[in-house]
């Protein structure tokens, strides 16, 4: 069986009889009546838009399908490239410049040395990466999308608030992944391009890849991590010498912890912020798919990804206050850092910096392709809207965002990563003990051809004081520019340390139980 297999759909009711082997590949692209049906608006729909509709979606390759569930009869049989490839869509999607620019944050902005700054990025980027392995098991199981199978945790209406906050996180993804693409490819251009342009290029990219779906996406990412590897491997022989391996972290003993604490809690936050599409792209695999198998291939390949990328860029990072070219190129961008850690080898090193450059579009397309899909769960009239015009909507929005924050990006990055990591490990938090306590210490169980029912699925209220209550702890042990909480102030002598992500876990984790508890015994679900 080609490898392509476990992650496609055969869909012989839904699909039109589309899921036809063609030269070793499988065409997911589905525009039959009852696709439609199911992802159709409750008023007609005028005859040219609908006729317009249906040539676009006979594209080949193209992924007709939303939210849809896809039904166990519709997928693929395991095989063990199926597995193989979890953890090469994770390695691929990651080991890209926008997470080396996450390492530069330890020695450049946290004022961390070496070793310290790759413990913690080390450590956090594992921690990070099990809750996204935890919630890529649901994908096989139910044939939902990740959203879809928020509402069995948090209720329908409540699971729009989570939604939205994780379409925002891809679009936040999305506008870094745009500006670090643009900066090193004005950097290798000598500025004679400028960033804007470059920013184009990449968005441009990431949107043809995402408007497709499914299919092209998975081979993207398949073959995409290995000129990713080969380019970084080059950028850390020619720039390891310069890292600064023996530099110290600045400040007294209670000032270190603080950043300590602070840049683990950041490092943690991006890999986390996979967790709300984790699912996404497992829905064609067979409901047999092993779980525990499922969570360490998932695991794997974020890990692995995090921990290589990180390191480097904790490397540059080291090395700018040691290298006055370094700290020049940095002055410009971290992206013309990058470039600069290239500069031994001329030319060559700037096709690797096209390379590097480009690779943040592996990054950027599954984000895209969640986002386009949250865009249907907030509603009927968004399910309405075919995936792939969501897909222009969202790519639009990052572009313009890129655009507007080009010259901020680290801003962007120590501000939004530790925001929105707040949200995500609430969010995973009640899945976990609705999942443990409740679905299966109790026995309740799951229906997942219920995922379109609001009176079959949690009332929700429970979730979403608790998700609140999460939120309250968030706010108070959190330390950003714009905002210092009470608590956080108090950690390191007073220096100040984001335990905001902490604190939510915590709160959520208490208050969850009980209330749930009460629902149940209220409502029967």
């Amino acid at each position: 069986m080609d490898h392509t297999a476990a992650i496609q759909s055969p869909s012989p009711d839904l699909e039109k009889g589309d899921l036809e082997k063609a030269g070793g590949t499988l065409d997911i692209s589905s525009s039959s009546a009852s696709v439609r049906e199911a992802s159709a608006p409750d008023h007609p729909v005028p005859s040219k838009l609908q006729r317009w509709n249906e040539k676009i979606e006979s594209l080949a390759g193209l992924e007709a399908r939303g939210i849809t569930r896809v039904l166990p009869e519709e997928r693929q049989p395991p095989s063990v490239l199926g597995y193989v490839q979890m953890a090469l869509l994770w390695f691929s999607a990651n080991v890209t410049a926008n997470n080396l620019a996450v390492g530069l944050l330890g020695p450049l902005v946290f004022e961390l040395g070496f070793v310290d700054s790759v413990m913690m990025s080390v450590f956090g980027s594992f921690l990070g990466s099990v809750p996204t392995a935890y919630m890529s098991i649901w994908g096989a199981q139910s044939g939902n999308r990740t959203m879809i199978v928020s509402r069995y945790f948090m209720g329908y209406t409540p699971a729009k608030i989570a939604c939205f906050l994780n379409m925002v996180i891809m679009v936040g993804y999305g506008t870094i992944d745009c500006i670090i693409g643009g900066q090193i490819l004005s950097a290798v251009s000598g500025g004679s391009m400028s960033i804007v342009v470059g920013i184009i290029i990449v968005a441009f990219i990431s949107w043809i890849v995402a408007v497709f779906g499914m299919v092209v996406f998975h081979v993207y990412e398949r073959w995409a991590w290995i000129p990713q590897v080969i380019v970084l491997l080059v950028l850390a022989g020619l720039a390891g010498p310069h890292f600064d391996t023996s530099s110290v972290s600045n400040g007294g003993t209670a000032a270190t912890t603080a950043h300590r604490l602070s840049f683990f809690s950041l490092s943690l936050s991006v890999p986390l912020s996979w967790a709300g599409a984790g699912s996404d792209f497992y829905v064609y695999y067979p409901e047999s798919t092993n779980k525990k198998l499922t969570f360490a291939m998932t695991l794997t390949g974020l890990t692995l990804s995090y921990v290589f990328i990180n390191i480097i860029g904790v490397g540059l990072g080291s090395g700018v206050a040691a290298s006055t070219a370094w700290s020049d190129a940095y002055s410009i961008s971290s992206g013309a850092l990058i470039l600069e850690g290239y500069s031994p080898v001329g030319g060559f090193g700037k096709f690797c910096g096209v390379v590097v450059a480009l690779g943040v579009i592996a990054n950027n397309i599954p984000g895209t392709y969640a986002a386009a899909l949250g865009c249907q769960v907030l509603g009927r009239y968004g399910k309405a809207i075919p995936r792939y015009l969501w897909v222009c909507v969202i790519a639009a929005i990052y572009f313009v965002c890129a655009i507007a924050g080009r010259n901020h990006l680290f801003a962007i990055f120590q501000n939004f990563l530790a925001l929105m990591g707040y949200w995500l490990m609430i969010f995973v938090c009640i899945v976990l003990e609705e999942h443990t306590i409740f679905r299966i210490h109790l026995g309740l169980g799951f229906d997942w051809a219920a995922w379109e029912s609001p009176k079959l699925l949690p009332v929700g209220w429970s979730a979403l004081i608790a998700f609140l209550v999460g939120w309250a702890g968030a706010i108070i042990g959190m330390d950003q520019v714009w905002f210092v909480g009470p608590v956080a102030t108090k950690v390191g002598n007073n220096t100040g340390a984001d335990i905001g992500i902490w604190l939510g876990a915590a709160f959520t984790l208490i208050v969850f139980p009980p209330l749930r508890y009460l629902e149940l015994k209220k409502f029967g679900r």
